[in-house]
């Protein structure tokens, strides 16, 4: 469903007035159908020389499912590569991933949160170490297959991030810690599009991934039966599910296979004397290791009306001062759900308007204005739920 959005430039910043020739980008090409068309639209507007750089950024070799997701990319990236004539460079950020998000990923569990390793993806290897290899290959501009728009300004650091049109497909929730710099550097082609209009043009151009079906799973990781994956790095401890009350359900198998507002995968139906109704995480108590579980999507664990915040971006410089004095600022607590209005108490707090269900800390909260500018966002610590990550 299209957004109503202000009509921004499809790809095309301010150029310095000193770039006297066609700019140079290399787009992350990734095997997926979004980069591809990204390519192509750059190709097709006449305005750049166009490259493409496919990043390998986990060491492995077959996954549980039977397979090497990297492998596979690559070969789906060579062949798109090929089709629209474009140089492909190949790039191995393994360390870098590993140093800068996966080790984060595991702290981050080893704590009890649930933590999103898109969004430091984005930071610190897409629109860092990527950028900055780009760059030493001469490169004026990166591009990526990112459904967001980019508000171009002669000032790099007034550059805004916009949502995209296709707002069931926007990503500026896992792109609010890039830097205001960065995106001046940047391009999202595929931005003003739609899902669908994007395999269409896939399709019309003959690209031999238009019906790819979209990646899912950890960043660069892929699909994985996450339970065993997590398990061949950190070491479970198992421990009980009671409910608010004190009452005694069963055992799981660690607090870290366990998110907030989570339904699935329990095993507690059947329970005597309480109604058939689904079971729902409702906090995790770290020093007993315990499991606290409710029924109903309404038990009054689930919600929250403050949320406490660390690691806390804002786009632009005045981020901050802009969020404090908006009158209809909004904030989203995860990436599916709509922004929801709000007020900032203190630079680490925030208030909902309604109270918010499930606010999981290691997820983030994103800010936006009312033209659907992202202005930034940080990691929910805590909450003021009864509820959530307890010590």
């Amino acid at each position: 469903m299209k957004s109503n959005l202000p009509n921004q430039p499809i790809f095309q910043p301010m150029l310095p007035s000193l770039m006297h020739h066609k700019p140079r980008v290399i787009v992350g090409l990734s095997g997926g159908v979004d980069s591809a068309v990204a390519a192509l639209l750059l190709i097709q507007s006449g305005l750049y020389q166009v490259e493409a750089l496919f990043m390998k950024n986990w060491e492995e070799e077959e996954n549980e499912l039977g397979y090497c997701p990297a492998e596979e990319d690559l070969k789906v990236a060579k062949q798109v590569a090929k089709q629209l004539n474009i140089p492909l460079h190949t790039a191995n950020f393994s360390p870098e991933y590993w140093q800068q998000v996966f080790q984060h990923f595991l702290a981050e569990y080893q704590t009890g949160r649930t933590p999103n390793p898109d969004v430091l993806c984005n930071k610190e290897i897409k629109f860092s170490v990527f950028l900055d290899y780009a760059q030493k290959l001469g490169a004026d501009f990166i591009a990526t297959g990112h459904y967001a728009q980019i508000i171009y300004d002669s000032n790099p650091a007034h550059t805004q991030l916009l949502q995209a049109v296709d707002s069931s497909k926007d990503q500026t929730y896992f792109l609010h810690q890039v830097k205001s710099e960065q995106l001046a550097k940047s391009l999202f082609p595929i931005g003003h599009l739609l899902k669908k209009e994007v395999r269409k043009i896939a399709e019309s151009a003959g690209l031999s991934n238009y019906e790819r079906k979209d990646s899912t799973g950890i960043c660069f990781i892929g699909e994985r039966k996450f339970s065993h994956f997590l398990s061949e790095f950190l070491v479970a401890q198992p421990g009980p599910i009671e409910t608010p009350e004190g009452k005694y359900l069963g055992q799981h198998n660690g607090l870290m296979y366990y998110t907030l507002g989570q339904r699935n995968g329990l095993q507690l139906g059947g329970q005597k004397n309480h109604p058939e109704l689904p079971w729902y995480v409702v906090a995790k108590l770290l020093s007993s290791h315990k499991l606290i579980v409710a029924q109903g999507q309404d038990h009054p664990w689930h919600f929250s009306s403050q949320i406490h915040l660390d690691a806390v971006h804002w786009i632009t410089p005045n981020g901050l001062s802009q969020a404090q004095e908006h009158q209809k600022l909004t904030a989203k607590i995860r990436y599916r759900q709509s922004p929801q209005a709000c007020q900032i108490l203190t630079q680490h707090t925030t208030a909902f308007s309604e109270p918010q269900r499930a606010a999981t800390p290691g997820q983030y909260l994103v800010f936006y204005n009312h033209l659907g500018i992202c202005l930034g966002g940080g990691k929910i610590t805590d909450t003021d739920s009864l509820g959530g990550l307890k010590p």
